[in-house]
């Protein structure tokens, strides 16, 4: 999927500005994320990190989680904000995955306003998805 400039800008925008709320007194490493619905919606949310560290929650996951429960059920697109030019994590990547097409773009960035695109099959190739559970 080819993605819009204004696209892109909202995508980064709202990424960048939902690092700004991340809750990372730990790691103190703010992750912002931003996803596109079909219909053009967005959705963002930042990491929530716990003093039981693996209870925290992924920046990515919790903007999907917002998605889902507003009734979404298919991302167009992914802006991921943090320090350096971090990817998702694995765990991201394969929840990504229920929700986006391999051909996904998926927007990593900076504070800056700097970023690449890469493609969800890049970060996670030969994925699993609901359509390897139908196989016989």
């Amino acid at each position: 999927m080819k993605l819009s400039l204004e696209d892109r800008e909202r995508l980064i925008h709202e990424a960048t500005l939902a690092r700004t709320r991340a809750y990372a007194p730990y790691s103190r490493y703010q992750v912002g994320a931003a996803i596109l619905t079909e219909d053009g919606q967005l959705f963002s949310g930042g990491n929530v990190e716990n003093a039981v560290y693996p209870l925290g929650l992924c920046a990515e996951r919790v903007a999907i989680a917002a998605a889902v429960a507003a009734g979404v059920r298919r991302v167009i697109a992914l802006a991921v904000i943090t320090a350096n030019g971090g990817t998702p994590c694995g765990a991201c990547r394969q929840v990504l995955r229920e929700f986006a097409e391999v051909d996904t773009p998926v927007l990593i960035g900076t504070p800056d306003g700097a970023y690449h695109e890469m493609r969800l099959e890049d970060l996670l190739p030969e994925s699993f998805s609901v359509a390897d559970l139908s196989q016989d």
